[in-house]
C-alpha cells in the first residue's frame, strides 16, 4: 500500500468483510490479502496457516527459559497497582463516581495524595467524594496557577483532610473553607490555625445571623419586594448578601431558614 489513506480504507473493508464472514457462520483463516485500489477491495493472494509459512525459526543464541509460577507471583506482588485497576478500586472501595475516579487515577502522585488524605480520617464515601472535589477543584486551580506539582505542595494530605473535617463538623462554612484553603496553600499553615487567625469559624448563633438578616432587609428593599412578587431567585440574592456581611461565616442552612421566616412574616 502506498498511502495511509489506502491502509485506512483497507482496514475498513476488512472489518466489514470479516464481520460478514463470522456473521454467516464462517471461519476466518490466516492469509495474505492484497489491496485493489481501483475497486476499493481486498483479494485473496495466498494462505499461511502455520508458523513455518512465515519462515519463523528459533533464535539459536537464546536458550529456553522456564519461569516458575511462584517466581511470577513474587514479581507480580512487587508491581505497582495499574491505573485501570486502581480506578475500579476507587469506585468500589470509596464509592466515587466514574468520572471522578478517572481523573484521580490519572497521575500516580494525585492518586497517592488522595488515598493519603483518606488515611488521615474516616474513610466514608461522602468524605472521599468531598476530598476528590477539593483535589480536582480549588487545589488543581492553585497548582496550575503556580505551576506546582501536587507532591511539592505545602498542603499535606493530613492538612487537607483536617480542612474537610472542619467543614463536616460545621466549624467553618464552605465559603470560608475556600479562603482558609488558599491561605493554607501559600503559607503551609494548617486549617485550624488559619481559622483562628482570620476569625473564620462558622456563625451558628441565630441572634447574630438575625442581626445580619435585618441589615440585608433594610438595604435591599427591592429584592424583598421581588420575592414577595413571586421571584424566587431573589431569595438566593438575599442569602448571598447575608453571607457577604458575615464574610461567609454564617451557617447557610440557618441563613435560609431565618430569611424565609422573615419573608413569610412580611416584616
Amino acid at each position: 500500500m502506498n498511502s495511509f489513506k489506502a491502509v485506512y480504507r483497507a482496514l475498513e473493508y476488512e472489518a466489514e468483510r470479516q464481520g460478514g464472514v463470522l456473521g454467516e457462520g464462517g471461519k476466518l483463516i490466516q492469509e495474505t490479502r492484497g489491496w485493489v485500489e481501483e475497486r476499493g477491495i481486498t483479494v485473496f493472494q495466498r494462505s499461511k496457516e502455520y508458523a513455518h509459512d512465515y519462515r519463523y525459526f528459533p533464535e539459536p543464541d537464546l536458550p529456553p527459559i522456564v519461569f516458575s509460577p511462584k517466581w511470577i507471583e513474587e514479581i507480580r506482588a512487587r508491581l505497582s497497582e495499574l491505573p485501570e485497576a486502581r480506578r475500579e478500586r476507587f469506585i468500589s472501595q470509596y464509592g466515587l463516581p466514574t468520572y471522578q475516579a478517572d481523573l484521580l487515577t490519572g497521575p500516580k502522585e494525585l492518586a497517592d495524595y488522595f488515598e493519603a488524605c483518606l488515611k488521615s480520617g474516616q474513610g466514608s464515601a461522602k468524605r472521599a467524594k468531598t476530598i476528590g472535589s477539593w483535589l480536582l477543584g480549588d487545589f488543581a486551580r492553585l497548582l496550575n496557577l503556580t505551576d506546582t506539582e501536587i507532591n511539592q505542595s505545602r498542603v499535606t494530605p493530613q492538612q487537607l483532610g483536617e480542612l474537610v473535617d472542619l467543614i463536616d463538623q460545621g466549624v467553618i462554612s464552605g465559603a470560608a473553607a475556600k479562603v482558609v484553603f488558599e491561605e493554607m496553600f501559600y503559607s503551609g499553615k494548617n486549617a485550624t490555625e488559619v481559622v483562628v487567625e482570620k476569625g473564620l469559624s462558622q456563625i451558628s448563633d441565630a441572634a447574630e445571623i438575625e442581626e445580619a438578616v435585618e441589615q440585608v432587609f433594610a438595604a435591599n428593599t427591592q429584592a424583598v419586594a421581588d420575592f414577595k412578587g413571586g421571584k424566587q431567585q431573589a431569595l438566593t440574592f438575599l442569602v448571598g448578601q447575608v453571607m457577604r456581611i458575615t464574610r461567609g461565616r454564617a451557617n447557610p442552612k440557618l441563613v435560609n431558614q431565618l430569611l424565609k421566616e422573615k419573608l413569610e412574616r412580611g416584616t
